[in-house]
């Protein structure tokens, strides 16, 4: 292997998403089984990311996956009983922010600082 090999690979095109993957919803499925008072808030697709759905848990744990669209989300929702929102309607929830920075509190305390 020579030195500059590696950037003769091909690889995917410039700005090219990854669509949504079994192992998202599988993830999501786990995820939201494994928790209670699940809700799930859509982000719409952007230039940047495909369309994701971020779980929230009661204590405002939360995970963010793709998904394969808005329609698609609200069916998982149905699927397993958990409500539905749009973040451009309703944004995501204060619990989430705060859950955000208590765990940034805890790194702190955890390297000392």
């Amino acid at each position: 292997m020579g030195l500059f090999d590696s950037l003769r690979r091909k690889r995917k095109a410039p700005g090219t998403l990854r669509g949504a993957s079994k192992q998202d919803t599988s993830h999501l499925d786990e995820w939201a089984g494994a928790r209670h008072g699940v809700e799930a808030y859509v982000e719409p697709k952007t230039t940047v990311t495909d369309t994701t759905v971020v779980l929230v848990a009661h204590d405002g744990e939360w995970t963010r996956r793709r998904i394969a669209d808005l329609d698609a989300a609200f069916a998982f929702g149905r699927k397993r009983g958990i409500p539905v929102y749009e973040v451009n309607r309703v944004g995501l929830p204060q619990r989430m922010r705060d859950h955000i920075a208590r765990q940034k509190i805890q790194e702190k305390r955890d390297r000392g600082l």
